[in-house]
């Protein structure tokens, strides 16, 4: 079985201060979730750098954005409190 994608996704810059507070937010809801997450450097992606380099952090979950600059912890639970757009609400997918 393979392991799933992180439905979270955090796109951060070196130095940024309020990349620290997102990545704590983040890492603790996800934790307490059981949901898995992942960090990216815009500096490190020309795609990432042209969309949201004055946005950052931004939040994504599950591939859309979710914040951008500070990450509300309400939000992001009740994002997260719905499974991912596409999968079934029961373990046989019906």
């Amino acid at each position: 079985m393979s392991t799933p994608e992180p439905r979270v996704t955090l796109v951060t810059r070196e130095g940024c201060h309020l990349c620290t507070s997102a990545r704590e937010t983040v890492a603790r809801v996800c934790a307490d979730l059981g949901v898995g997450w992942r960090e990216v450097d815009v500096d490190g992606d020309l795609d990432l750098l042209g969309r949201w380099s004055e946005e950052v952090p931004v939040t994504l979950v599950d591939g859309r954005q979710h914040d951008f600059w500070r990450v509300d912890e309400t939000r992001l639970r009740a994002a997260l409190a719905t499974p991912p757009r596409g999968e079934a609400s029961g373990p046989t997918g019906r």
